[in-house]
């Protein structure tokens, strides 16, 4: 009988009680926590005054509560081992189609479940594409960005919709104990995603595809249902991220987050490099996105200019795809 290689049950095991490993890949799997500890400690050294005060880490929090939630959904597809280069515009066409639906008139929570299903169409079409089709993820995904971002375009007329009403305003803008709401929901969701990912025959089945998909086809796992699925979910996450920001800001654009995309993909390859299998992970997509909201509110509080903190962004995504392949090659 043919046995697969399960990576998400060897990083849960991993997370529980820690590998026996050489110096050199404990090093390499400690790395990026000690990134985030030592960006920590850097920052509060030259504002100790502001950096770590309530206000400033809420502030950091709010930050990446929706880079979180879009850093979630490119993690699945990457544990299946595709890659989705359409989850920031997938999130930015569902903000602009429940803005678009609820200055026509229509009900928040029915824009808003409009606008999760437009996000799971989106998703839908990229696994189509991918898995029934043989398309290369980058391919489909490129041109699924390009065709998305044009529809966002119609949606908006090439407008910033503003006015969107109260109550869904609140879902960005509100506050429980202080802390602003879209954290509490980007924990929630990737909560349960950790959980998919570590305890759900869905989660197995998206690892041993991404881990060995011949082998894994050969095990009696459908493969091409389970990127089906992993891209379909991953657009309909990337969908209440989209939602998330256009009530966070109050309004709905086109290209509303582009950045994330980048974002979300370094996340993602730094948090490859928490767990011995380099695979790719929640825990350790939390771990790259708490980096780059660091990163970026400690250049912000140090008046470092915009394009310097660019530059800066693009170094990190080379550094986490330069550890991602030196973990690749520890396996």
């Amino acid at each position: 009988m043919t046995t697969t290689r399960n990576p998400g049950l060897e990083d849960a095991a991993e997370l529980r009680s820690g590998p026996k490993s050489s110096v050199g890949q404990r090093l390499l799997s400690g790395g990026t926590v000690l990134a985030l500890v030592l960006l920590i400690i850097f920052f509060f050294a030259m504002r100790p005054d502001v950096f770590l005060t309530f206000t400033n880490v809420r502030n950091i929090l709010y930050q990446v509560a929706i880079l979180a939630i879009i850093a979630g959904a490119q993690t699945i597809v990457m544990v299946v081992g595709d890659f989705d280069l359409s989850v920031a515009a997938t999130s930015a066409l569902a903000g602009a189609v429940a803005a678009s639906l609820m200055l026509a008139g229509m009900p928040v929570a029915l824009a808003i479940l409009i606008a999760i299903i437009v996000g799971t169409l989106i998703g839908l079409a990229n696994g189509l594409l991918v898995a029934y089709l043989n398309l290369s993820a980058f391919v489909a995904t490129l041109a699924t960005l390009t065709s998305v971002t044009g529809l966002a375009f119609l949606v908006t007329n090439g407008t910033t919709l503003f006015n969107l009403p109260a109550e869904f305003n609140v879902l960005g803008q509100g506050r429980f104990l202080e802390v602003p709401l879209p954290v509490f929901i980007a924990v929630a969701i990737s909560v349960i995603l950790w959980f998919v990912l570590r305890y759900t025959t869905v989660g197995r089945r998206w690892y041993a595809t991404g881990g060995n998909a011949e082998v894994s086809r050969l095990s009696g796992v459908n493969v091409r249902m389970s990127r089906l699925t992993a891209f379909t979910v991953a657009g309909a996450v990337a969908a209440i991220g989209g939602i998330l920001l256009a009530a966070r800001l109050g309004s709905a654009s086109a290209v509303q987050g582009e950045d994330n995309l980048l974002f979300s993909v370094a996340a993602v390859f730094l948090g490859m490099t928490v767990v011995r299998s380099g695979a790719a992970n929640i825990v350790g997509t939390m771990v790259g996105v708490a980096i780059i909201g660091v990163m970026s509110n400690g250049l912000n509080i140090l008046g470092v200019n915009a394009y310097v903190q660019q530059v800066v962004t693009g170094l990190i995504i080379i550094a986490a795809v330069t550890l991602s392949s030196f973990k690749n090659r520890e396996r």
